[in-house]
């Protein structure tokens, strides 16, 4: 029988270098540093965990249970589990004759069809190295069997569905942390980099490691890019502008406006306070609020505190009244106009509608119009971030929050990053601690890793009320300052754009907010994800978005009616709000009104890390 190909890890051609012998005192070294290092890290992990406190996102208990819960509701008498098993049998036995017929000389553009190939968007396989011998095979084989374990899960009968959902979501999980990408001797690209640097990728990946660890205090946090190459004011948050309102929760940001002429309603930003504003201001080719301003608008910004044990009982009411209601007082000082237009993204837009629902009942109208990026209302399907939401994981973190204080940011980012886990966790794993490499500066991933804490009182409320009971979208669910919220009093002309990948607030859901308000509402749905959806400037001419003016009662009816559009939403979010934006008036300077300048943009509470 043939031999299968080998692939060429070792240099090949005249003058190469010969492969490293064992004997190597490099190697030698190398094992040495390797070993003294582990050793310090499992001491470094034993004081951690004697000092943990036992609260995690990705609990162990809450893991065990969940797959003892799926195995007893299991129904062991269907035939899918069956047949799953039969076909993965039938394709190993594929895969390994296949293998086997290959002849030792074997070219890899000549090599065998796959039994089962990585979906396009699966980025880890994407090195040639990976279509050769034995690399090939060991995919193939971890994709059959990823395959197999994780449909043994989906058509396995499991009666109730937040079981089902958490389970297939631990599944996957445990699959991919166990990816022959992750490990040295199975990644053909790990393996080739520890022979040519006889080890040294691994020690420095050690290095890096245990970097981590110390920023982290024990922790492992992980580094997704140079935490050093980007200054506020100077690479990142660099739209010239003041501070000109402060309170315990917001500094209230006033931009210097670059036309001579600006649109008499000024224009408030309402961003979420789970991580910093300036994802709207990473830098000037991109800036959404940069953008604005170029085009005639007073733009004014929320910049949340990261708040904490202080702030701990801070509630989502507090962060009404002394968020959008302050800032529209506060603007009202600083250009005289009494009505506003709007803009409120992710928990942001949350936060808008019920201020706008709240000002209804005490029958103030101050919001000309409303624009909802990526905002949920009604929390029906809110995707895998529920997997983290029920009764015995609220308990843990509100027992957690009550302890500190605030819910701390790394955890917000740890359930955040588990859900695209191969592009935000095992992707940097590979490259700072089996390659030895550090980040490369990414304003993007400076942004996601810039964490915010969320104080326990606030949080506590949003979770249970928005995520677990949904009772937003209902007439009087909840109570702000005494005051029954009810979204149907939303009645100022909305804007609501999603994003069609969006894996945090899932389009179908933030359309169901369009059938909750009663306001002449606009649909619009941007490509790509919650970030990228979202800061997509036209000069890029990427995505493109799709609008319909029919609003449908079912998203997908809304979806098959649509027209898509080339470029970027921002240039139909412009006409739109033009309409809404009561003409033009002198430009107006920061500090130049009733309030004045505190300090420079993008001021000081954005600086204070978690």
């Amino acid at each position: 029988m043939n031999k299968p190909a080998r692939a060429g890890l070792a240099p090949q051609g005249p003058g190469a270098a010969a492969p490293a012998s064992l004997d190597d005192q490099s190697w030698q070294k190398a094992a040495a540093e390797i070993a003294n290092r582990l050793a310090e890290l499992a001491q470094i992990q034993a004081n951690h965990l004697a000092k943990d406190d036992g609260y995690r996102v990705l609990d162990p208990l809450t893991v065990a249970n969940t797959f003892a819960n799926a195995f007893a509701q299991s129904d062991f008498t269907r035939a899918g589990p069956l047949a799953a098993w039969w076909r993965l049998t039938g394709d190993l036995v594929t895969l390994w004759q296949r293998t086997m017929a290959q002849p030792t000389t074997q070219a890899p553009q000549s090599a065998p069809e796959p039994v089962i190939a990585p979906t396009s968007q699966d980025k880890r396989f994407k090195d040639q190295a990976w279509n050769e011998f034995p690399f090939d095979y060991i995919k193939q084989v971890y994709l059959l069997i990823g395959r197999f374990l994780q449909s043994s899960i989906s058509d396995s009968g499991i009666s109730d569905r937040h079981t089902r959902h958490m389970a297939e979501f631990y599944m996957r999980q445990f699959v991919n942390a166990l990816s022959p990408t992750n490990f040295v001797a199975t990644n053909p690209i790990v393996l080739k980099e520890t022979i040519e640097t006889r080890g040294q990728n691994l020690v420095d990946g050690l290095k890096n490691v245990f970097e981590d660890l110390e920023r982290g205090g024990g922790r492992l946090s992980l580094k997704m890019t140079d935490m050093d190459a980007f200054k506020f004011g100077e690479n990142i948050a660099s739209s010239p502008g003041k501070v000109v309102f402060q309170n315990s929760l917001i500094q209230l940001i006033q931009y210097t406006p670059s036309t001579p002429q600006v649109h008499r309603r000024p224009l408030l930003i309402v961003p979420p306070w789970i991580n910093k504003f300036y994802i709207l201001d990473l830098k000037p080719s991109n800036s959404f609020i940069r953008w604005c301003v170029e085009n005639g608008h007073t733009v004014f910004v929320i910049s949340w505190i990261n708040p904490g044990a202080e702030l701990a009982d801070k509630t989502f009411a507090d962060y009404l009244l002394e968020g959008p209601l302050a800032a529209l007082d506060a603007i009202e000082k600083a250009t005289g106009e009494k009505e506003l237009n709007v803009v409120g993204y992710c928990i942001g837009g949350t936060l808008l509608a019920c201020s706008i629902a709240y000002m209804a009942a005490r029958r103030r109208r101050r919001i000309a119009s409303a624009t909802f990026l990526t905002t949920l209302l009604d929390f029906s399907e809110v995707g895998d971030i529920s997997v983290f939401i029920d009764d015995a994981q609220l308990g843990l973190a509100d027992a957690h929050m009550q302890r500190l204080g605030y819910l701390e940011g790394h955890q917000m980012g740890d359930a955040f990053n588990l859900m695209r886990e191969n592009d935000l966790i095992w992707s940097f794993v590979i490259n700072n601690y089996l390659l030895g490499r550090n980040p490369k500066a990414f304003d993007l991933l400076y942004w996601n890793s810039d964490t915010t804490r969320m104080p326990a009182a606030m949080q506590s409320f949003y979770l249970r009320n928005m995520y677990h009971r949904n009772v937003l979208r209902k007439a009087g669910g909840i109570k702000l300052d005494g005051v029954p919220i009810d979204l149907r009093k939303v009645n100022v002309p909305a804007y609501f754009l999603s994003a069609r990948e969006d894996h945090i607030a899932p389009w179908r859901s933030t359309y169901a907010g369009t059938r909750l308000v009663s306001s002449d509402a606009r649909f619009v749905l941007g490509a790509s994800g919650h970030i990228a959806g979202v800061i997509n400037p036209p000069a890029a001419n990427k995505y493109g978005y799709w609008t319909n003016d029919k609003l449908a009662s079912d998203p997908e009816a809304w979806l098959n009616g649509a027209e898509q559009h080339r470029g970027s939403w921002w240039t139909d979010w412009g006409q739109w709000i033009g309409k809404h934006s009561g003409g033009q008036v002198t430009a107006r300077p920061p500090g130049g009104g009733a309030l004045k300048a505190l300090e420079d943009a993008p001021g000081s509470y954005v600086r204070v890390r978690s």
